[in-house]
C-alpha cells in the first residue's frame, strides 16, 4: 500500500500521470484502503472534506472502462468550481466529463442499512452537476481497483445555482444532455444511474456506514454518470441539462503554452 499511495502523490504533484497500481494492489478491499490513506492524507493537508462521488454507475461507463460494479471516491472543497467558471488548462489529468445528478445533505446517514424515506428526509435539494474526471493512471490504463485507489478518478466537479426539493422533481425519469458548444455528446437518464439516482446514493450511504466514514449534513453526493463519459480538450465550453433540475455549464482554458 505504501508504495502505491507514494506512485499516485508522485503523479499528482508532479501532473504526470503514472503506471497502473494494480501490480501493488490486488482486491477491492486494498484498494479502499489505498484510497483512505490517501485521504488521511489530504486532511493532514488541510484539504476539507465537502462530499463523496459515486462512479461507474452507468452500464455506458462501465462497459467504457471494462469494469462491473460502482465505486466511491472523496470529494474535498478545493474540487468544487462555481457554475459558468473558466478551469484552467492542465487542472485535470487526462480530463473527462460527464453530466450527473447532485444531492446535497441537511441531515446525516448513519444507519447500518438506510431506506429511501431516510434519504429523502436527510436530502436538502437536488442540482445539475457536471463532474471532470481525471485519473493519475496514463492512458486511463484502469481496472477497478486502480480506480478506487486513485479516489475513484476524482478530479472537479461543477453544481447547478438553483437548488430543486427532491419532491418537484423525477429523477429517475429525468432526461439529461450534455453539449459541447451546442452540439450534442452525451445523452441519457436517471434510470441509467444504477435505475435511479437515489439507489446510488443509498449504496453510498450503506458503504460508507460500513467503513466508518458516514455522509454528514452539509455534504455533496454525485450520484453517478446519467450518459457516456466524453473527453475534454483545451478551449471546450460544456454545458450540461437535466429536465426538472435546470443547466449547468462550465469552460476549460485553452491550452496558451501550445497557442504559443
Amino acid at each position: 500500500m505504501d508504495a502505491a499511495v507514494a506512485r499516485l502523490l508522485e503523479a499528482h504533484a508532479t501532473r504526470t500521470p503514472c503506471a497502473p497500481v494494480r501490480d501493488l494492489v490486488d482486491d477491492i478491499d486494498t484498494a479502499y484502503a489505498v484510497q483512505d490513506r490517501l485521504t488521511e492524507h489530504w486532511l493532514a493537508e488541510g484539504r476539507r472534506l465537502s462530499g463523496r462521488k459515486i462512479g461507474l454507475t452507468s452500464p455506458a461507463v462501465q462497459h467504457q472502462l471494462g469494469v462491473d460494479a460502482p465505486d466511491f471516491g472523496m470529494l474535498y472543497a478545493d474540487m468544487a468550481v462555481p457554475d459558468s467558471a473558466e478551469i484552467p488548462a492542465g487542472t485535470v489529468q487526462q480530463a473527462r466529463a460527464e453530466a450527473e445528478v447532485a444531492l446535497v445533505l441537511e441531515a446525516d446517514l448513519t444507519h447500518e442499512r438506510h431506506t429511501v424515506a431516510d434519504l429523502l428526509r436527510a436530502t436538502a435539494f437536488a442540482l445539475p452537476a457536471v463532474e471532470v474526471c481525471g485519473s493519475r493512471i496514463r492512458d486511463w490504463d484502469i481496472t477497478l481497483t486502480d480506480t478506487v485507489a486513485d479516489n475513484a478518478s476524482s478530479g472537479l466537479y461543477v453544481l447547478g445555482s438553483r437548488p430543486v426539493p427532491l419532491r418537484d422533481v423525477d429523477l429517475r425519469l429525468a432526461g439529461m444532455v450534455l453539449e459541447r458548444r451546442g452540439e450534442q455528446i452525451s445523452t441519457g437518464a436517471g434510470t441509467a444511474c444504477l435505475g435511479h439516482p437515489l439507489t446510488a446514493a443509498l449504496w453510498l450511504a450503506d458503504a460508507l456506514v460500513r467503513l466508518g466514514r458516514p455522509l454528514r449534513a452539509g455534504d455533496t453526493v454525485l450520484t453517478g454518470a446519467l450518459g457516456p463519459m466524453v473527453p475534454v480538450a483545451p478551449g471546450d465550453v460544456l454545458q450540461a441539462r437535466i429536465d426538472g433540475l435546470g443547466d449547468v455549464r462550465v469552460a476549460f482554458a485553452p491550452d496558451t503554452a501550445e497557442e504559443a
